[in-house]
């Protein structure tokens, strides 16, 4: 016959299934890295690390659970680091890294027993997915980190008609390089943040410069 610490152990590792899920669902609709599995399993892990530790401790003398605790919380943040990526300049995944570190941080909550603070937790990190994405994309209006590819024949003078363009556009240079071709050709890459609308004025532009443009978009930060 199951005890009662039994149970409360059972209820803490459901209660952390159905918060660490919540916030997985919604970035499972995202299309994020870390969806309903990844989070409910973080979340669960986290608990029950924090259970075990609570137990090994056992209110003894000279033992510290928290030992434990931070060592989960280290290895959550390798966890997010794995989902950060980088290329070129543009880096994506801080919001799913964030979005770990608290699902592990609702799961050592849920862990402690702090049912109510676990739960309100939740639903502020859903909020904040969900309504402050809607807000960003509103007043933003969808800035991604567009790389473009110019060629030309004169990098210097191409460069700095290229900066008179972006200072006259408002925009700031990003991860800048020239590499030469042959024939006295040079091909300029560089990146800079702005809206599709800016976009589209760019590439519109970028030919007076070079004798030749290519632009492409990179994901979101999320």
């Amino acid at each position: 016959m199951l005890d009662w610490q039994t149970i409360q152990i059972g209820l803490k590792l459901l209660v952390a299934v159905a918060c660490g899920g919540a916030i997985g669902f919604e970035r499972e609709l995202s299309r994020k890295p870390a969806g309903l599995r990844t989070n409910v399993l973080i979340c669960v892990g986290a608990a029950l690390f924090m259970i075990v530790s609570r137990h090994i401790g056992g209110g003894a003398p000279y033992t510290d659970p928290a030992r434990l605790v931070a060592q989960v919380v280290t290895a959550i943040g390798f966890i997010g680091a794995g989902v950060i990526l980088q290329s070129r300049g543009s880096i994506t995944g801080l919001t799913t890294a964030a979005t770990i570190l608290l699902v592990g941080a609702v799961g050592i909550t849920i862990g402690e027993g702090m049912f109510t603070i676990a739960v309100m937790t939740t639903l502020l990190i859903i909020i904040v997915l969900v309504v402050l994405r809607a807000v960003e994309r509103a007043f933003v209006r969808r800035r991604r980190l567009f790389h473009y590819l110019l060629r030309t024949t004169d990098a210097p003078q191409a460069l700095a008609r290229l900066l008179d363009l972006l200072d006259r556009e408002g925009l700031r240079l990003d991860d800048f390089s020239v590499r030469d071709l042959d024939q006295g050709h040079h091909e300029l890459r560089f990146a800079c943040v702005t809206s599709l609308e800016g976009n589209s004025r760019l590439i519109r532009l970028l030919p007076e410069i070079g004798t030749e443009v290519q632009g492409s978009t990179a994901a979101s930060t999320d």
